[in-house]
Parts: structure tokens; sequence; C-alpha cells
């Protein structure tokens, strides 16, 4: 195991049944355990990463002592986790086939991406996103003026 590269941002997610929630990743997105560290005295897992791609995540149980507490837990989530695939289509599918729910369906954007947005079973929030066009942000900025404009 090696440490990670200076400068890497790795989220880190709390939720309710960590073994749940690496499973359901591993099925939807295509994730790799990296290793789980569980509690003797209950199983919960204290700290766990996930690969996806050239990505981790870490994640663990709730433990309310030490400020780890799920979504459900705070009511929602305002954070956002943006998860770039090479066919956003057949993965979204895979992602709701697997427990995730559709908050918009994928499609098209002005930013040159094909994306949609689900929620997991565990309360977080997820892009999905294949890239289609290199749009340079002057170009971002003209089309989304325009779609504000209608």
């Amino acid at each position: 195991m090696s440490g990670p590269k200076a400068l890497s941002l790795m989220p880190y997610i709390a939720v309710r049944d960590g073994a749940a929630a690496i499973d359901f990743y591993t099925r939807a997105f295509g994730a790799v355990e990296k290793y789980r560290l569980e509690d003797p005295a209950d199983g919960r897992i204290g700290h766990a990463e996930i690969s996806l791609g050239s990505s981790t995540l870490m994640l663990s149980d709730e433990y309310p002592d030490f400020g780890a507490l799920a979504p459900e837990s705070l009511g929602g989530s305002p954070v956002k986790l943006h998860l770039y695939v090479e066919d956003v289509d057949t993965v979204f599918a895979g992602a709701i086939k697997a427990g995730g729910v559709e908050l918009r369906p994928v499609k098209d954007q002005f930013f040159g991406d094909r994306s949609g947005m689900l929620q997991d079973p565990f309360g977080h929030t997820w892009f999905l996103a294949s890239l289609k066009e290199e749009v340079s942000p002057e170009e971002m900025q003209k089309r989304w003026a325009e779609g504000l404009a209608g």
C-alpha cells in the first residue's frame, strides 16, 4: 500500500451502513475496495478506502463521537460528488438498477458534458458525466447566459 501523492484531494464520507455502501459503489460505479478497518466490538467500518478510477473515496460508518454523521442524521448533505465515466448512460442506468434514485436524467449539457444526477441509498448525491465536447470558459459563459435568458 502506498500513501497519497502530494496535493491529492480525497473525499471522506460517512454512511449508516459502510459494508452496504462499499457493495453499492462496487456494483453501481465499478469501485474497487482497497481495504477496510472494522470495529471488533460491533463490526462498524471505522475507515475504508475504495478506488474509483484514479481517485480514492474514503468512508466510514457513523461515529457521532468523532463527528462522523451520515446525511440522514444531518437532514441531508450540501456536498455533491462528481464522477467522470466513459459511458454515462450505461453507468447511470446501472447505478439506478443497483438502488440509486434519479434526481436529474442524463442529458447533454451546455458546458460539454453529458450528465445526470442521482442519490445513492445512503443519502449522498452524485453527478455522473462523460465529456462530449471541449468547451472554452468563454463559450460556456455565452451558452449559460443564453440559457438563462430563455
